[in-house]
């Protein structure tokens, strides 16, 4: 597998004017525009600029760090696609290195690892479960009510923490070391509804946790720690969630 980090530096008041005139924004009435969260509008720019090669899971870090995200899709193949992209959506992702930006950036990714290797990392995640309705739920909230007598003593960063080493440890991928919750907020998402009968969608607020851990993990399994990288941690990682950012140990 081949696993690339790509970057670009996406132009921030330009993608708040693209969010909000095709309505993929949180508009509040009573105080005007609100970004809560670019997540949706960042996915329909990629999609436009990269069609089904768009790049996930990705993080946007904001203006100065810009948009991280992982492909492993070759970058010359990218390229090419993010070379007939509508001029306005590469001006906003910052695709155009002549306009004054970075352009698009891309650095192959380590794929292969030995086990016991140990890792920094920082990841933003969105936990949560579904549950039998079809709805999301707060891992945090769903544990305080299924355990009331431990509700006193749970904490989101222990409950948060707990949720992380179980996402490492599909397929035995990677082993959790340490965790501290260093962010916490909840947000509304704009995601597409459930599809109706007619088999229309529309769109609407989903309000849940966001978290940014960090911490030290240890890898168990190559392969799977390979993979795990490449498709990112938990739900929504089309949306912005999910991507693991790994350091060498100080």
């Amino acid at each position: 597998m081949n696993l690339h980090l790509m970057h670009c530096l996406p132009e921030t008041r330009q993608l708040a004017l693209w969010g909000e005139r095709h309505q993929l924004l949180h508009m509040k009435k009573s105080t005007g525009y609100q970004q809560n969260d670019a997540g949706y509008a960042l996915h329909a720019l990629l999609r436009t600029a990269f069609g089904a090669l768009a790049p996930k899971p990705f993080w946007y870090r904001g203006a100065r760090e810009g948009l991280l995200a992982f492909t492993t899709h070759d970058p010359e193949s990218l390229r090419q696609n993010a070379a007939l992209a509508p001029p306005e959506v590469a001006t906003v992702l910052g695709l155009d290195a002549g306009a004054g930006t970075l352009g698009l950036i891309f650095r192959r990714y380590p794929t292969i690892w030995q086990t016991g290797h140990q890792l920094n990392f920082e990841v933003r995640v969105r936990p949560v479960v579904r549950v039998r309705d079809g709805a999301e739920r707060d891992v945090f909230q769903l544990q305080a009510e299924r355990k009331p007598s431990d509700s006193a003593i749970l904490t989101r960063a222990s409950v948060y923490s707990e949720w992380l080493r179980q996402q490492l440890l599909r397929h035995e991928a990677a082993k959790l070391v340490s965790a501290e919750l260093i962010q916490f907020r909840l947000t509304s998402l704009l995601r597409q509804t459930v599809p109706q009968a007619d088999g229309s969608r529309t769109r609407g607020l989903v309000t849940g946790p966001e978290a940014v851990l960090t911490g030290r993990l240890e890898v168990n399994n190559p392969e799977a720690f390979s993979s795990l990288l490449a498709r990112g941690i938990g739900r929504h990682r089309a949306f912005g969630f999910g991507l693991l950012l790994l350091r060498p140990l100080a």
